[in-house]
């Protein structure tokens, strides 16, 4: 289940990739509780969700540094 390349994070508006953040956030949140609890299936979910708020934050940065220099 690998997240959406940074190409089509690029396609979104700041404020949809925001309210995506805030999802995943709560997800890894879950995630890791979950885990912590030994009822998560499959572990490798909390670094694809880690790498896509990696990937969501950068492009993030990358729009509001362009818009800083508009």
């Amino acid at each position: 289940m690998p997240g959406p390349k940074a190409s089509a994070i690029r396609e979104q508006t700041p404020d949809e990739i925001r309210l995506r953040l805030t999802e995943l956030r709560e997800e890894l949140f879950n995630l890791r509780f979950r885990n912590s609890m030994k009822q998560l299936d499959n572990p490798l979910k909390i670094r694809e969700g880690r790498r896509e708020i990696a990937r969501l934050l950068t492009v993030l940065a990358e729009k509001e540094r362009a818009q800083a220099k508009a």
